[in-house]
């Protein structure tokens, strides 16, 4: 049998077009994912059994911690139908095709950040990232359904409301620090934010893990330069972009942020820890 986990409220549920009653003519059967237990649903299946998962980066965070990924014994695909994609732009693929998803599974960072401990599939993110996710939950929850231009937040977040902090960053055990820092994420995958390769040198299958320190004193500059991160172009940019890699990150700021976790938002962040 293969199952089609959905989310009925996300992106008209499995793909524009595609309805329920199609797809259960095709022998498939379709699952609304948010009334299941996940462990529970794949300790059930057959080995024969295959999965696709509809969504995007949210759907993938979602399945991993809750599901023992390293220990699959079925086929699970990801069907791209996600707002962000970061994922699926990091291993060069679009949205509307099934992707099999069990290889990307293995060998995934773990984030400890306010109690909580997670694994995650692309980034934790911490600065202005964070603060982007946390002004779009809030959007979302007073206009449901409305459109988030999160390049508009992170402009007008600039510019006017989010304050670079001071970061002391340490990386397998090498501490430094950093002033105005505006974002210092851990990547796992080179894509974060919907589009921005903010870590072009990180390879997925690599056992490190990508620090990004992107600091400037100048908002000015800071924005002029800001464009640059959609390319992978700002790591040019050495006086005020610093890449490090390694296996074990602790990144602890001046004043409490939002972070992010695959676009997760966590509040109230001052440091968080990610280990590969």
């Amino acid at each position: 049998m293969k199952y089609y986990l959905y989310n009925p409220l996300a992106n008209n549920g499995i793909l524009p077009g595609v309805s329920l009653e199609e797809l259960k003519k095709t022998g498939a059967q379709p699952i609304d994912a948010t009334k299941i237990d996940y462990a529970e649903f794949f300790g059930k299946l057959e080995p024969e059994d295959e999965v696709v998962m509809v969504g995007g980066d949210g759907t993938i965070n979602h399945l991993i911690n809750h599901v023992d990924c390293e220990n699959l014994k079925n086929n699970v695909y990801l069907l791209g139908n996600g707002s962000g994609n970061d994922f699926l732009n990091d291993i060069g693929e679009k949205p509307g095709r099934e992707i099999l998803l069990n290889k990307y599974l293995k060998n995934l960072p773990t984030v400890r950040v306010n109690g909580l401990e997670r694994k995650y599939i692309n980034n934790m993110g911490f600065g202005i990232d964070g603060y982007c996710c946390e002004v779009a939950d809030e959007i979302k929850a007073k206009t449901p359904g409305k459109k988030i231009n999160y390049t508009a937040i992170a402009i007008k977040g600039l510019l006017f409301f989010f304050k670079p902090c001071h970061a002391v960053v340490e990386v397998d055990g090498v501490k430094r620090e950093f002033d105005n820092v505006w974002l210092a994420p851990a990547m796992k995958g080179r894509y974060y934010g919907g589009g921005m390769m903010i870590a072009p040198g990180q390879d997925r299958f690599s056992d490190k893990l990508t620090v990004v320190v992107y600091a400037c004193r100048s908002k000015l500059k800071t924005l002029i330069n800001f464009p640059k991160i959609f390319e992978g172009k700002h790591v040019e940019l050495t006086d005020m972009t610093t890449v490090i890699t390694g296996n074990k990150v602790h990144v602890r700021f001046s004043r409490p942020c939002a972070a992010q976790i695959d676009g997760d938002t966590v509040l109230n962040v001052s440091e968080y820890e990610a280990e590969l």
